[in-house]
């Protein structure tokens, strides 16, 4: 049988649900749950699904690399060749203009935030010299806003399309020269899960900022992230593009292995045109002689090649396959009631969820009150503030699948009582 709309109930109908659903929050409530799907990490499952890691390199021997690097040592700067070609495929661009960071690709874009504000780009003045501009593509990534604004950018939003950021608001904005780079999240988008269409990456390849020192920060979180690995989202490269048309270094590329083996012992990179990698390695060389890298070799030991990779993927899909759809079970109701609406993504590891207008914080309110947490509203618009107050992000990849199911329950529940106060 079909639900009924909410708006389509008369006041007095909606008074006595309202009346039922606040009984069943107090429930609840009185039970006591500790549940927490505030960010997107990794399961246990998932982890362990790498922990051949922890004993692929135990000697000596283990540690020298093909070429007769002692990882044990000090150098190369920039990261050993394995790793470097491993990370270089994920992100689709030249393995010798690849720079091999920590466990933290942020580590990595706030390095070249800040010698970009402090010392200019190749050529340019320092951005600290004067205003600075950035595009964010919204909803997006709460750290990547946050960390802009640390330096104290001005945070300009460019709504999201089913194909990307809207590029006509794009290449409008980019026509200030005081607009420095934007954000991109380009393969399931943190949180709606859009890749870009061949277009928009055409677009981004095709850009003419008035300001030469432009940067787009391509962060490709989710390169290989795919639910379905038989039948993924085909990102086009950016890089690829980028060099047909002449623009090699207009983009950082970002990517790490953070939800690919151990989130807080994996490996990142990022990647640049050949003026911008001398120019990220004299400034890196002051502040490290290299990171580690018998973890470099780890990683690069543990995923051989591209078939070792794809097949580890696959096992990561069959973990999160059954938790993404118990949370889209859990959400179909609600369609049916009028009430949300959100993504279907095919990968990454969110479900972008709008809810009624005015309702957000409402509903991440009376979660908290009955012990979920979730992300903060308006974590994914810049400066933490959705102008509709209706956008939650959802992170269905750590909780087991039990208490998965009951966090969703108790989502519904909150969004079905903001919405009956709303109305």
């Amino acid at each position: 049988m079909a639900m009924q709309k909410y708006n389509e109930m008369d006041s007095h109908s909606r008074s006595a649900l309202l009346e039922k659903l606040r009984a069943d929050y107090a429930g609840a409530k009185a039970a006591g749950h500790k549940l927490d799907m505030s960010r997107g990490k990794p399961g246990r499952d998932q982890l362990d699904l790498s922990e051949k890691l922890l004993t692929v390199v135990s000697s000596s021997r283990d540690a020298i690399t093909e070429n007769g690097i002692d990882t044990r040592n000090y150098l190369p700067t920039d990261g050993i060749a394995e790793a470097k070609k491993l990370l270089g495929d994920i992100m689709g661009t030249d393995p010798d203009l690849v720079f091999v960071g920590g466990n933290s690709s942020l580590n990595l874009m706030h390095d070249c935030l800040t010698f970009a504000y402090i010392h200019g780009l190749p050529g340019f003045a320092p951005w600290g010299s004067g205003k600075v501009k950035f595009l964010c593509p919204a909803p997006g990534y709460d750290r990547h806003f946050a960390m802009t604004a640390h330096f104290g950018f001005e945070l300009i939003t460019v709504p999201m399309t089913p194909t990307g950021p809207d590029m006509d608001i794009v290449e409008e904005l980019i026509k200030d020269p005081e607009v420095k780079g934007i954000w991109c999240v380009p393969k399931y988008s943190n949180p709606q899960g859009i890749t870009y269409s061949d277009d928009t990456v055409r677009r981004f390849a095709a850009l003419c900022p008035a300001a030469g020192d432009f940067r787009i920060f391509w962060d490709n979180a989710y390169a290989v992230h795919d639910l379905d690995p038989a039948n993924p989202d085909k990102l086009l490269s950016l890089s690829g593009e980028l060099s047909k048309n002449g623009k090699g270094d207009m983009a950082f590329f970002f990517c790490s292995t953070s939800k690919i083996t151990f989130a807080g012992g994996g490996i990142c990179a990022v990647s640049m045109g050949k003026d911008d990698f001398i120019w990220l390695k004299k400034h890196k060389a002051l502040q490290t002689v290299g990171y580690d890298k018998i973890n470099m070799l780890r990683h690069a030991k543990f995923l051989p090649d591209s078939a070792a990779l794809t097949a580890h993927m696959e096992k990561h899909a069959q973990l999160l396959r059954p938790k993404f759809r118990a949370v889209l079970d859990a959400l179909a109701p609600l369609k049916e009631e009028g009430i949300a609406a959100w993504n279907e993504p095919r990968g990454g590891y969110f479900i972008s969820l709008d809810v009624l207008p005015g309702c957000a914080k409402r509903v991440i309110e009376l979660c908290a009150g009955a012990g979920l947490t979730l992300t903060n509203a308006g974590a994914a618009f810049p400066y933490g503030k959705d102008p509709e107050d209706k956008n939650i992000r959802i992170a269905p990849t750590m909780p087991p699948i039990d208490e998965l199911v009951r966090a969703m329950g108790l989502v519904c529940l909150c969004v079905r009582i903001a919405s009956l106060e709303k109305l």
